[in-house]
């Protein structure tokens, strides 16, 4: 027999089900990083969606493997569980922590008050509203996380672009500007902001953020 019916031979048992030849990985390390990542990303849209639809203590991890057509082991193995993925997710559609090193400090103020004004006037709800708005009554696990989330993205950026007195208090009271948004939009609604002009919706914001962040109390 030829070299070259050999390895047709080889290839045809291989594809029955034969077995493998010496090149052959376990099915355990077929793992490639290019298939991890995809993997990865199915894992966090999967669960962003569900999250922003159900809440976190709606979900479960096998909802999430389950709409992305992989294993459960798999959101453990990458995300350590159903938390640190929630996280992962919270983290990758948060844009503030860069709006705020972005820039100029002394435009800062200004810069929160533009973000503000694009969230009043979404007419859908962007995925980070949706799944925070659906989870923030939930179990001491996703309040943890959620409080590490605001920290992380909010808080500590705010103090690292402030200079003076009390800048941990400056930089909270600013966060509960902003974070205010979500209980107006759950109790009373965005219409009448959406009503108001956005040019002077901005002047106000502005003003408010200036006088949060200021060093000293506006007299």
């Amino acid at each position: 027999m030829s070299t070259g019916e050999k390895m047709l031979v080889k290839r045809d048992k291989a594809d029955v089900g034969g077995p493998p030849g010496p090149d052959a990985r376990p099915a355990g390390r077929r793992d490639r990083p290019r298939d991890r990542e995809a993997t990865r990303r199915r894992l966090l849209e999967a669960a962003r969606d569900l999250f922003g639809e159900h809440g976190y203590d709606g979900v479960t991890v096998r909802m999430i493997a389950a709409a992305a057509d992989v294993n459960v082991a798999l959101v453990h193995r990458y995300f350590g569980s159903k938390a640190g993925l929630f996280a992962e997710v919270l983290e990758g559609e948060s844009a503030l922590a860069g709006l705020i090193a972005a820039g100029d400090a002394a435009t800062l103020p200004r810069r929160l008050a533009e973000h503000v004004v694009r969230t009043v006037h979404r007419t859908v709800p962007g995925p980070l509203p949706r799944m925070i708005d659906r989870s923030v009554g939930g179990g001491p696990e996703v309040q943890s996380v959620l409080s590490e989330h605001t920290e992380r993205v909010l808080v500590k950026p705010l103090v690292a672009r402030l200079n003076g007195p009390d800048a941990r208090a400056r930089a909270a009271l600013t966060a509960q500007l902003i974070l205010g948004l979500g209980p107006l939009r759950r109790t009373l609604g965005m219409a009448d902001l959406r009503a108001a002009d956005p040019a002077d919706l901005t002047d106000r914001l502005t003003v408010m953020f200036t006088a949060a962040l200021s060093p000293s109390a506006p007299r």
